[in-house]
């Protein structure tokens, strides 16, 4: 830093307004009974600006509501938008604890800056959590196995329609009640390959967590569910397994290696980054590499592979159970690993086992 820039404070001084027609404590007790996913809303969201000439300003949190726009905002003509998925934890203790929101800052730099955007301050980011649990805490569930989902996102609101980067742009973070995602139990997904559609390709965007690239997975996301999957498998240009449509992949081998697809065009995973610590911690091997298609297929037939699961914010680990294509549809070999990772992770994040590595961030204090 030169004598003459300013230098990034730490803080930022939000102003906060209430939201007078907020919830009951009772209607929000019967949402939280049973919030699904993504279906209501807490009452407040963070709102932060940011402009060419004044930088980040008017960091405020204010009632949850609707997003005026412009109908030239560059979002809506050019796609200028990322975004992040952590969710809130409420322990025994009652506080409320995130998981590597350094991580999660970190990540969406790298989205913004992939996608022509400011860089949001770590420090801000992680305040912005901060600012709206101190009014909207009550919302983080006590059930087992529930939460707080939270969305922080950031879209180019500039009016015009030039093709270059905007001059203007919103910070926001929303937070959704999330309930267990699988409130029967764990179960094995089943698996469609795509073979006609690519999710990115490479020097694209595919390592960024933007839109564009969960509306690319749309359609083959549909192809799946008609051939009666719960998921789609992408390729990369050389036949390698890329990612599912919004979790990643990693496969168990006999020796108890673990192997993860990684290249420029797969999204950096915070819980396989955190699964993968943890397998390592108890001695496994990891490698992260390219993985062909063949090498999936003949590991499962000669028994190499033993174990493949998929991981990601919303499901923590999920057990795969049959990878589905025109012309063959393979059964996965069920192990124990990822029912015991998940269960390890989700209990740090509960605050029900020993948090070796800090990964743990207390929000209400």
């Amino acid at each position: 830093m030169t004598s003459t820039e300013t230098p990034t404070p730490e803080r930022l001084a939000f102003q906060v307004t209430r939201n007078l027609a907020a919830k009951s404590s009772a209607d929000r007790d019967q949402i939280l009974a049973d919030p699904g996913f993504g279906s209501f809303f807490t009452d407040h969201m963070v709102d932060i600006c940011w402009s060419a000439k004044g930088g980040w300003h008017r960091p405020r949190v204010q009632p949850y509501g609707p997003i005026s726009l412009d109908p030239a905002a560059a979002v809506l003509h050019y796609a200028q938008e990322v975004f992040e998925g952590m969710k809130a934890y409420r322990h025994a203790d009652g506080g409320i604890y995130t998981f590597r929101p350094e991580q999660n800052a970190k990540r969406f730099n790298r989205s913004a800056r992939r996608l022509s955007m400011p860089e949001l301050p770590e420090q801000f980011f992680i305040q912005a959590l901060h600012e709206l649990i101190a009014v909207d805490g009550d919302w983080v569930p006590t059930q087992a196995d529930q939460s707080l989902y939270l969305r922080p996102f950031m879209f180019a609101k500039e009016a015009f329609l030039g093709v270059r980067p905007a001059n203007k742009y919103g910070f926001y973070v929303i937070a959704s009640p999330a309930g267990s995602y699988f409130p029967g139990g764990v179960k094995p997904v089943s698996i469609w390959l795509s073979e006609r559609y690519a999710r990115a390709a490479k020097g694209g965007t595919g390592a960024a967590k933007t839109g564009g690239n969960y509306a690319a997975s749309l359609l083959p996301q549909a192809e799946a569910a008609e051939q009666g999957c719960d998921q789609v498998v992408f390729l990369d240009a050389t036949g390698s397994i890329e990612e599912l449509g919004g979790m990643n992949i990693v496969f168990v081998k006999k020796d108890g290696t673990l192997v993860t697809p990684d290249s420029d065009t797969i999204l950096e995973g915070i819980t396989r980054d955190s699964v993968l610590q943890l397998a390592a911690d108890r001695g496994h091997t990891i490698e992260r590499r390219a993985v062909p298609l063949s090498e999936w297929r003949d590991g499962v037939a000669s028994g190499e592979i033993v174990e493949a699961f998929a991981c990601g914010t919303a499901a923590v680990i999920t057990p795969i159970g049959v990878l589905k294509a025109d012309g063959f549809s393979d059964e996965q070999p069920q192990g124990s690993l990822a029912s015991s990772l998940r269960e390890e992770l989700t209990d740090i994040q509960y605050g029900r086992r020993e948090d070796r590595h800090g990964w743990l961030h207390r929000l209400d204090a």
